[in-house]
């Protein structure tokens, strides 16, 4: 595979409805939220691991496209399987002293792994792999507007412990976003991807992360998360690697506002969402996936 050549950013819109789309486990698993604006938020790492998801399941481990972050993932494990496989012996917490080796222990890495390869990792476990940074990045996504939270009571007709037998029920609680507009920027660098020391990210890896954008959602449905859609994805493409306008005028060009109504927001048709292509140089490719 040939590494990108462009650099590019991104716009991302997502809504929730009735649904809690990232819980904070610090704060009881309610929804994110700014205490300063009201604002929802959703983390980097939260759409990360739904893009990993993704992959996963259309993937299913071929060659390339290994998953390095996983549920009860053991990092040791996956890092000695570039040992194993360039026939090295590792050292307890260092590279090989050969710089040469080294290298070709990362490069296997980013290989064989789609998410090192796209996101980075610091692999400098106990086995260690090296650290690379991941051309691709995400920014906190927030809410278009403030969120207000609900807290929802919930009955379960069933009981864990024979003692409890003759209850009639046991309640429960969950917090639920009852709609929301979600707005996520996002920067993928050629720099990081190309050469020696690039992690070799491709277009059809790119490809393959705004397939996982437009319908990771249809595969992460749960009773917590809700109704959740993917609602646009507008891409800038630069004609070079270094880039040919600055990201935030870019971002700014893309604005999300509310139509004429009454009340809450509670529904996408609720809002309008517009380009102003005058502020995208002609040196800069508009591309509104879907």
């Amino acid at each position: 595979m040939t590494a990108i050549n462009n650099r590019y950013e991104f716009v991302y819109l997502f809504d929730v409805e009735n649904g809690n789309p990232n819980g904070d486990p610090d704060a009881g698993n309610t929804p994110r939220i700014d205490p300063e604006t009201g604002h929802g938020l959703v983390t980097d790492v939260c759409l990360k691991r739904k893009i990993r998801n993704y992959v996963d399941v259309v993937k299913q481990g071929a060659e390339g496209y290994n998953i390095y972050v996983t549920e009860k993932a053991v990092l040791n494990r996956n890092n000695e399987m570039a040992y194993k496989a360039l026939e090295i012996k590792p050292e307890k917490k260092k590279l090989p002293k050969k710089e040469e080796d080294a290298r070709k222990v990362t490069r296997w890495m980013c290989d064989n792994f789609f998410d090192v390869r796209t996101f980075g990792a610091v692999m400098t476990t106990e086995v260690n792999c090296g650290q690379v940074r991941g051309p691709v990045q995400l920014a906190f996504a927030k809410s278009v507007e403030p969120i207000v939270p609900a807290e929802v009571s919930i009955t379960r007709m069933a009981v864990t412990n024979e003692k409890d037998l003759e209850k009639e029920r046991t309640m429960g609680r969950k917090h639920i976003v009852p709609y929301g507009l979600y707005r996520a920027e996002g920067f993928v660098s050629a720099n990081l991807a190309l050469g020696d020391k690039g992690t070799g990210f491709s277009d059809d890896d790119l490809d393959l992360v705004w397939q996982a954008l437009a319908n990771m959602f249809d595969h992460d449905h749960s009773a917590a998360r809700g109704k959740m859609s993917p609602r646009g994805l507008i891409v800038f493409k630069h004609q070079d690697a270094l880039g040919n306008a600055p990201a935030h005028k870019l971002f700014e060009a893309v604005t999300v506002t509310r139509r004429e109504g009454d009340g809450p927001a509670r529904a996408f048709s609720d809002y309008a969402v517009s380009v102003d292509e005058s502020a995208v140089p002609d040196s800069v490719t508009l591309d509104v996936k879907f």
